[in-house]
């Protein structure tokens, strides 16, 4: 069985609380969320019209789109609210020392 790869994406210190962050992941746009000091990693894009969720409302553990309103749970990807109705991939976080690293997709993701 090989190892997990899991890889650098960008710094703790880089984030805001709450805030975010677009970054790239092998040719994947992710968006790095923090809130209430958890940091979490999924697909950058909404579902709904494809607009960057990192110019997204963080709040209640959740990034609002700020076209449409679509809200997403960071925890699990899942739509919260409309207009969206597919959830986003989310992504497994590990910090080490002040990197955040990214790794395979996560179990709870559907």
């Amino acid at each position: 069985m090989s190892a997990v790869q899991f890889k650098r994406v960008c710094a703790v210190g880089d984030l805001a609380d709450p805030g975010t962050k677009a970054v790239d992941l092998d040719g994947t746009p992710l968006v790095i969320v923090k809130s209430e000091g958890e940091i979490y990693a999924l697909d950058e894009f909404c579902t709904h019209e494809e607009v960057s969720l990192a110019d997204g409302e963080i709040y209640d553990c959740t990034v609002e789109c700020w076209l449409h309103g679509s809200c997403f749970d960071l925890r699990s990807g899942k739509p919260t609210g409309p207009p969206a109705t597919k959830p986003l991939t989310t992504y497994q976080v590990r910090i080490e020392g002040d990197d955040v690293l990214v790794g395979p997709l996560d179990s709870a993701s559907n």
